[in-house]
C-alpha cells in the first residue's frame, strides 16, 4: 500500500482524535478513514412543513423534539423509544425526496420510533433540534418514521449559526455513526485529515486509459470532494469515481483468483466406459431433463481436465441438482477418487444420505470392505451426533478409501477426518458456509480437488458477477417431470379473522386424503426472539405491536399445544421439530414424518432446505410476514414433490397495505425464483444478501450496489478481464495489485471467496 495510506492516523490528526476513531470505528490508518465514505448527503433545499409529509417516501426533516418516552416491548426482548417532533418553532422543516403523492397528513407533529434506540433515548431530549432522515410509514392511522437516521444540529459545529439560505447551499455528509460517536464528530476528524494528508501522493489503482475514458476526477480531488463537497455535483462526481474504482478492484481480484485457480494442477477424473456412472444411468427410472443432461456433460468434461473444476450450480427447488451432483461424484469414484458432500445441517445431511442410497439402489454398497470397484459404491454418513462406534467406522472408511462418497456436516472439517484420495467436493447451500470451512475441506486433498457449489436460492446475474465471479456458473431452470405446481395464498387474518379455524379444517382435509402437512413457526418457544435467517428485514412498529398491544408470534411449543386441543385435528399424530432438540430426537421426528407415521409436523425453518417428503402437500406458514422472500420460496418448495399438487398458506395478522405484506404478495404472485430474487434484493439489506453476515460485519461493499449498478459492474468486469488476461500477475499494474491487497482484508476475503 502507499506509505501515506498506511500511516498511523494519530500522526496526522492527533492521538486523542485517532484514539476515538479507533475505539468506536476500528479505523487506525489514514487510508482507512479516507475510505470511510459518507453514507448519504443531506440537502436542505426545498423545505416543506411537517404537515405535508408524504406517505411511503424518503424524507429529511429538520425538527425540534417535543417529547420522548421509552417502554419495554412485550413480544420480544428490548425497548421502543417514541419521540414526538414538530416543526422547528414553526419554520419549515421537511425536504421531500421523490414524488408528491400526498396520501396522509399529520398536522404539526410526527411520531418517530426507535427499536433498542439507546442513542436516541440519550440524545433526543426535549427541546433538542435535530435532522431526521427515513421513510414515512403509516401505523395506527397516523404517519411516522421508524428507526430513522438522525443528526443533532444543536452540537454540529458545521451548521451552528448558519441561516437557512446558507444551509440550503451546502450538502452535509452523514457518516455511519455509533451510539457514542456522532456523524459530525467523525466529519470533524475527516476535515482535519484532509488538511494534513498528502492526498497528491496517493496511488491510483485505475489505469490511466480507463480513467481518461471515464473522465474521472484525480484521486486527490475525489477524496476532497466526497468528504467536503460544496455542491451536490461535487460529491456525485467523486462518488462515481470511487464506485467504479471499487468495482474494478473487486472484479480484478476475482479475475486474478480465477486465473490462479485455472493454473492449479488437479487430478483428472476421466469417465469410465462401463463403470458406476454408466450403470447408474441405465437403471434411472426417469429421463434426465435437457438441462440436467447438458450440465452433466459440462461437469464430465471439466472433471476430466488436469485443472480443477470450480463451478456454481444454481437451480430452483426440486430442479434435480442432486442427481446432477451424484452423477459427477460417480465419475470421480469410477476414476479411483472419493467425493465429499458438505451439508449445513444434520437433517439435510441425513436426507442426502438416504436419498443418494435410495437413488443408487443396488449400486450402493453398505458395510463391505475393499477398495473401489465397478460393482457398487459405499456411501458413508459422518455427523457429530453419531455414536462413537459408528463415527470411528465412518472415519476409517473415509481414510482407507472404502467409502467412495462421504456425506456430512461440519464434522467433515474436523482435524481427525482424512481421505484416501479426495477428488471432488460438493458444497450444498453454500451461503451457509464461510471460506475457512471450505478451505479446511480442500486441505484434506493431496492435490486441489474439483469443486461443485450448489444453491437452491436463485442468484441475480449482478450478484453472481460480484460474489461468484471466480466460478463458472450453470443454471437448472426447468423442473423434472412429476413436480406438481404449488399454489400460494396469503391468508390475512386481520380482514378475515374467521379463516383462522379454516386453516386447520383445510389441514384435516389434506390428511384425510392420505397426505401430510407442515406447519412452520417463526419461534421455538415463547421465550425467544425468533428463528430467522441472518439478513431478514428488521421489524417495524406495526410488525411488533398492534393497536398498542404486544403481538405474540407463533412458536412451535405453543402451536403444538394449541393443535393438540384443536377439534378439527382430533386424533391426528403430530410432532414438533426445531433446532434446540437433541439430534437423535430431531432425526426420529423427521424419520417418523418421512415414514408417514406423523401426519402433521410443527417446525421452525430447520426444514427450509433439503427435506424431501413426497407425501407432504400442504404447508401453513404462521406469521409469514416475519420471513424473507428467499426463506418463503425455499419453505414452500418442500411440498408438491411427489406428483401431488402442493399448497402453501402464508398466514399473517398484519393489516392489508402494510409494507411487510408486500413480501407475501410477491411470493404468492409467482413461483419464478429469479424474479423473486430480484424483489428480495430490493427489499433486504444488500450487505446481508451478499454475505457480510458471515463475518458479522457490515456490507463489504462501500459504494457499489449490485442491483442498481449492473452496468458499472459489467464494464469493470470487462476491463478487469482484459487487464488480468494480458498481465496475470499485475506486474504492469502495481497500484491495482496494491489496491487488491488492501481491499482483501479478512472480512472481504471471506466475502470474495464465498464460492
Amino acid at each position: 500500500m502507499s506509505a501515506e495510506l498506511d500511516l498511523d492516523l494519530g500522526r496526522l490528526v492527533g492521538k486523542r482524535s485517532a484514539g476515538v476513531i479507533a475505539k468506536h470505528l476500528g479505523l487506525t490508518t489514514v487510508g482507512a478513514l479516507l475510505n470511510y465514505f459518507p453514507r448519504r448527503y443531506l440537502d436542505r433545499g426545498e423545505l416543506t412543513p411537517i404537515s405535508e409529509v408524504p406517505l411511503d417516501e424518503d424524507v429529511t426533516l429538520i425538527a425540534r423534539v417535543v417529547s420522548s418516552s421509552t417502554r419495554t416491548m412485550k413480544a420480544r426482548r428490548g425497548t421502543i423509544t417514541d419521540v414526538v417532533i414538530s416543526d422547528d418553532d414553526g419554520t419549515p422543516g421537511l425536504r421531500m425526496v421523490g414524488g408528491s403523492d400526498y396520501r396522509g397528513k399529520v398536522p404539526g407533529t410526527l411520531k418517530v420510533s426507535f427499536f433498542n434506540g439507546y442513542r436516541a433515548k440519550a440524545e433526543l431530549l426535549q427541546g433538542r433540534r435535530a435532522l431526521f432522515s427515513g421513510k414515512v410509514t403509516r401505523y395506527g392511522g397516523l404517519l411516522g418514521l421508524t428507526n430513522p437516521d438522525f443528526l443533532l444540529l444543536d452540537e454540529d459545529p458545521f451548521v451552528q449559526g448558519k441561516d437557512p439560505e446558507s444551509l440550503a447551499l451546502m450538502p452535509i455528509p452523514v457518516y455511519p455513526a455509533t451510539g457514542k460517536l456522532t456523524s459530525w464528530a467523525i466529519q470533524k476528524v475527516v476535515e482535519a485529515l484532509l488538511q494534513t494528508a498528502d492526498l497528491d501522493a496517493l496511488p491510483d489503482p485505475v489505469p490511466p486509459a480507463v480513467a481518461a475514458r471515464e473522465k474521472f476526477l484525480p484521486v486527490a480531488e475525489a477524496y476532497r470532494l466526497i468528504h467536503a463537497p460544496e455542491s451536490t455535483a461535487d460529491w456525485q462526481r467523486a462518488r462515481d469515481r470511487f464506485r467504479y474504482q471499487e468495482a474494478l478492484v473487486l472484479q480484478a481480484a476475482l479475475a486474478r483468483r480465477r486465473a490462479q485457480l485455472a493454473a492449479e494442477e488437479a487430478t483428472a477424473r476421466r469417465p469410465v466406459a462401463d463403470g458406476l456412472l454408466a450403470a447408474f444411468d441405465r437403471q434411472l427410472p426417469f429421463t434426465l431433463t435437457a438441462g440436467q443432461a447438458a450440465i452433466g456433460k459440462t461437469l464430465s468434461t471439466e472433471l476430466a481436465q488436469d485443472g480443477p473444476m470450480n463451478r456454481l450450480l444454481q437451480g430452483e427447488v426440486g430442479s434435480g441438482k442432486t442427481v446432477v451432483a451424484l452423477r459427477a461424484m460417480l465419475q470421480v469414484v469410477d476414476a479411483g477418487g472419493q467425493a465429499a458432500l458438505l451439508a449445513p445441517t444434520e437433517v439435510l445431511a441425513a436426507q442426502h444420505f438416504e436419498s443418494i442410497r435410495r437413488t443408487l439402489g443396488p449400486l450402493s454398497r453398505d458395510g463391505l470392505l475393499g477398495g473401489f470397484g465397478n460393482a457398487a459404491v459405499q456411501v458413508t454418513l459422518l455427523t457429530r451426533s453419531m455414536s462413537t462406534a459408528a463415527r470411528k467406522q465412518a472415519l476409517l472408511d473415509a481414510a482407507s478409501g472404502t467409502a467412495g462418497i462421504v456425506i456430512g456436516t461440519h464434522a467433515l472439517l474436523s482435524d481427525n477426518v482424512s481421505f484416501y484420495d479426495l477428488g471432488l467436493i460438493v458444497v450444498d447451500e453454500q451461503h451457509r458456509f464461510g471460506v475457512e470451512q471450505r478451505d479446511a475441506l480442500r486441505a484434506k486433498a493431496s492435490k486441489p480437488p474439483h469443486l461443485l457449489v450448489m444453491t437452491a436460492t436463485p442468484i441475480p446475474r449482478t450478484v453472481a458477477m460480484t460474489v461468484f465471479g471466480d466460478l463458472e456458473t450453470s443454471v437448472l431452470d426447468e423442473l423434472p417431470a412429476g413436480r406438481a405446481p404449488i399454489s400460494t395464498h396469503v391468508v390475512g387474518l386481520a380482514e378475515n379473522p374467521g379463516w383462522a379455524g379454516r386453516i386447520w379444517s383445510r389441514s384435516r382435509e389434506e390428511i384425510d386424503a392420505g397426505h401430510q402437512v407442515y406447519v412452520v413457526c417463526p419461534k421455538i418457544g415463547t421465550d425467544d426472539d425468533g428463528d430467522f435467517s441472518p439478513g431478514e428485514t428488521e421489524p417495524t412498529a406495526a410488525d411488533l405491536e398492534e393497536n398498542g398491544t404486544a403481538r405474540e408470534l407463533a412458536s412451535v411449543t405453543a402451536v403444538v399445544e394449541q393443535l393438540q386441543q384443536e377439534p378439527a385435528l382430533a386424533g391426528v399424530p403430530l410432532a414438533p421439530l426445531h433446532g434446540r432438540q437433541d439430534p437423535a430426537v430431531k432425526s426420529a421426528a423427521m424419520a417418523d414424518f418421512t415414514a408417514n407415521r406423523t401426519k402433521l409436523l410443527v417446525s421452525t425453518t430447520v426444514i427450509e432446505v433439503g427435506v424431501d417428503v413426497h407425501n407432504a402437500t400442504l404447508m401453513v406458514i404462521l406469521d409469514a410476514d416475519r420471513f424473507g422472500i428467499s426463506q418463503l420460496h425455499q419453505l414452500r418448495g418442500r411440498v408438491g414433490r411427489g406428483g401431488h399438487p402442493g399448497t402453501c398458506l402464508l398466514v399473517t395478522t398484519l393489516e392489508p397495505g402494510h409494507p411487510s405484506r408486500r413480501r407475501l404478495d410477491a411470493v404468492a404472485s409467482t413461483t419464478d425464483g429469479f424474479e423473486l430474487s430480484q424483489e428480495d434484493l430490493k427489499l433486504r439489506r444488500e450487505g446481508d444478501i451478499l454475505g457480510a453476515s458471515q463475518s458479522g460485519g457490515r456490507s463489504t461493499l462501500k459504494l457499489l450496489r449490485v442491483l442498481e449498478h449492473e452496468d458499472i459492474i459489467a464494464r469493470a468486469r470487462e476491463d478487469a478481464q482484459k487487464i488480468v488476461g494480458s498481465d496475470p500477475s499485475l506486474q504492469q499494474h502495481p497500484q491495482l495489485a496494491q489496491a487488491i491487497d488492501g481491499y482483501l482484508n479478512p472480512e472481504k476475503e471471506a466475502f470474495l471467496e464465498r464460492g
